[in-house]
């Protein structure tokens, strides 16, 4: 049996004076039970249900309290729409090809004056300049251009976090030009040390390590392009400067060669310094020296291992072919234009280099290349027993023997994105430290001075390290194809 629940009338007309007396807030009530039943057919959120037992004043500050939920979600799309924005800022041109320019320059001029040592190597070798100087003693002072450049990493990258890049660049342009034109005068081998090994090695990486990552922050699509463009400058440099260094030391002496280079060389990078521009500001990069949480990662790790393995082959290649054609018999003219023409090599490659890269993949292209070049050192250079043969192999081999300084920069921002591709390049200058330093010393070493083939065993290392530093890119190539899909701009 239901019970009927509505009120007796005249119950409430006889008590309504005492409602009225106990309760004169009853029009609220009744007002409230009214909004209430709108708020249960309208069915919008729990904030207005909730105001069936609190009433409307409640509702209101529910509505109140909800607003910073809201106003959350929107500064978390607004963070999102800036990360987008900031990614859609990459002017892709632009004051960017000026910023190319002067990557260019200061690859020709410091990169390409370091190419030339191998003219200086062969020089101290055959003529005995120095008598407290052994063969081990040349190869080292222009591996420490490579390795002193890498050492700087850190130092130059809290320079670059406090003062931008081109203070670390002034800082390289001094200690470049002092290192070249103070060899000039060195009479002991301690002071060849200190000044073309360790002081040139030093300028050059507080130039050139600050221009590695400004290329990324102007170029996303043709990225690859433009560090092939950038890094041609190498070639170039290497190419004039093997061949003015021979001709100034036969023309003029071997002191005022160093004086001469070290006066150019400082006056262009000086402009180059004045026309380069970072995007810092608007990238906010973390310019880490040492990053530990990078090295927790399985790719950043074959990264380095890549590096510090092509390096291996890449210095013997660079400082020994001028030596190995003087011990095949070419002459002196001949033995330099061997070196000009692996400089003309990778200047005319390298920008292909990068058009590919771009097309195909820049991990694909870099693990293929390392492959290519290897396998032309066994195929070319290891049965070479002619001018002719050398030239070849410098027209086959130069374009891809330098990929690693190619690549590294496009595939490390690849990797780790644009924040973070100054901490994981700075790891990749620490981990060339020592290949760079002694991979010319064991090629010599293990070379057979009077033997037929005398740098039979230099060429097996060199063409071995390419080939297994190749694999290591293949297993990258695989990590991160599981992870985040081929690596190229489609």
């Amino acid at each position: 049996m239901r019970m009927s629940t509505k009120p007796n009338p005249q119950a409430e007309d006889t008590g309504s004076s005492k409602v009225e007396s106990q309760d004169p807030g009853s029009s609220k009530v009744e007002s409230q039970d009214t909004e209430s039943s709108k708020v249960e057919s309208q069915d919008t959120g729990s904030s207005k249900v909730e105001s069936q037992d609190t009433g409307s004043s409640k509702v209101e500050s529910q509505d109140t309290q909800s607003s910073p939920v809201e106003s959350q979600d929107t500064g978390s799309s607004r963070v999102e729409s800036q990360d987008v924005e900031q990614q859609d800022e990459v002017p892709d041109g632009g004051y960017g090809w000026v910023c190319v320019l002067a990557c260019f320059l200061v690859n020709c001029f410091t990169w390409g004056v370091v190419g030339s040592y191998g003219i200086y190597l062969s020089y101290y070798v055959n003529n005995d300049i120095f008598v407290d100087g052994t063969t081990i003693d040349y190869a080292l002072i222009g591996s420490l251009n490579f390795s002193m450049a890498m050492v700087t990493a850190p130092f130059v990258m809290k320079l670059v976090h406090r003062f931008d890049i081109h203070i670390p660049m002034l800082v390289g342009i001094v200690l470049q030009t002092t290192g070249l034109i103070t060899a000039s005068f060195a009479k002991r081998i301690w002071q060849l040390f200190l000044t073309q090994g360790i002081l040139v090695g030093f300028g050059v990486g507080c130039l050139y390590i600050p221009t590695m990552s400004v290329l990324s922050q102007w170029f996303d699509k043709r990225r690859s392009l433009v560090y092939g463009v950038s890094s041609a400058g190498l070639g170039i440099g290497g190419l004039i400067f093997s061949l003015a260094a021979r001709v100034m030391i036969s023309n003029l002496s071997l002191a005022w060669s160093m004086r001469v280079i070290g006066a150019v060389s400082g006056t262009i990078n000086l402009l180059a310094t004045c026309l380069i521009r970072s995007r810092n500001k608007h990238v906010l990069p973390k310019n880490r020296a040492f990053d530990m949480k990078l090295l927790r990662r399985y790719d950043v790790w074959l990264l380095l291992w890549w590096a510090f393995i092509s390096m291996l082959g890449h210095i013997v290649l660079l400082f020994s072919l001028s030596d190995f054609a003087h011990s095949i018999g070419l002459s002196d003219v001949q033995a330099a234009s061997v070196t000009a023409f692996l400089n003309l090599g990778t200047a005319i490659g390298r920008p292909f280099v990068g058009l590919i890269s771009d097309r195909f993949g820049r991990i694909e292209t870099a693990g293929t290349l390392t492959l290519l070049c290897g396998l032309s050192i066994f195929a070319i250079w290891v049965p070479a027993t002619s001018y002719w043969t050398c030239i070849l192999f410098t027209f086959v081999n130069g374009p891809v023997f330098g990929v690693f300084w190619v690549t590294v920069g496009p595939v490390a921002a690849e990797l780790v994105g644009l924040i973070d591709q100054p901490s994981l390049l700075s790891l990749n200058w620490i981990a060339i430290i020592l290949p760079t330093t002694f991979s010319e010393v064991i090629g010599l070493y293990i070379r057979r001075p009077g033997a037929q083939r005398e740098f039979l065993y230099p060429q097996i290392y060199a063409g071995a390290s390419y080939v297994v530093a190749s694999l290591i890119m293949a297993e990258l190539r695989r990590v991160h194809r599981r992870r985040n899909g081929p690596s190229v701009d489609r």
